[in-house]
């Protein structure tokens, strides 16, 4: 069976592919100017915003690993597991709305838990 093509999952596949690459540059590439992220810690407005956010953790990302994903047109969701510098797992999962083969809108579900055990942990909390 063959399946159809996903313009939005192929966008999606290659920005996670160079962001857990550690290479954020390329990965912004496919960052529209306008984006909306909706994160864990609220919503930031523009690319600007979005580097400040997620940069940070792509420095302490030591591995990853994609679990699934699915998309058409206009959407793709991408669910996977990274490794970091704090914590040895660390699940996450992207709604991504792509127009024009740049990311729109995207957002992210993580399990902050673990990063707040480890910070816990590290400061003797």
């Amino acid at each position: 069976m063959t399946q159809a093509p996903s313009p939005a999952l192929d966008t999606a596949l290659a920005y996670h592919r160079a962001w857990t690459g550690h290479d954020f540059d390329r990965a912004m590439d496919y960052i529209a100017d306008d984006i909306v992220c909706e994160a864990p810690s609220g919503r930031l407005e523009g690319a600007e915003a979005f580097r400040g956010f997620m940069e940070p953790f792509t420095q302490i990302l030591t591995d990853s690993r994609l679990i699934a994903a699915f998309g058409d047109d206009r959407t793709a969701l991408l669910m996977y597991d990274t490794k970091t510098l704090p914590v040895d797992s660390a699940p996450g999962a992207e709604c991504l709305t792509v127009q024009d083969g740049t990311i729109r809108h995207l957002r992210i579900i993580f399990n902050q838990a673990p990063f707040i055990a480890a910070e816990q942990a590290a400061s003797g909390s």
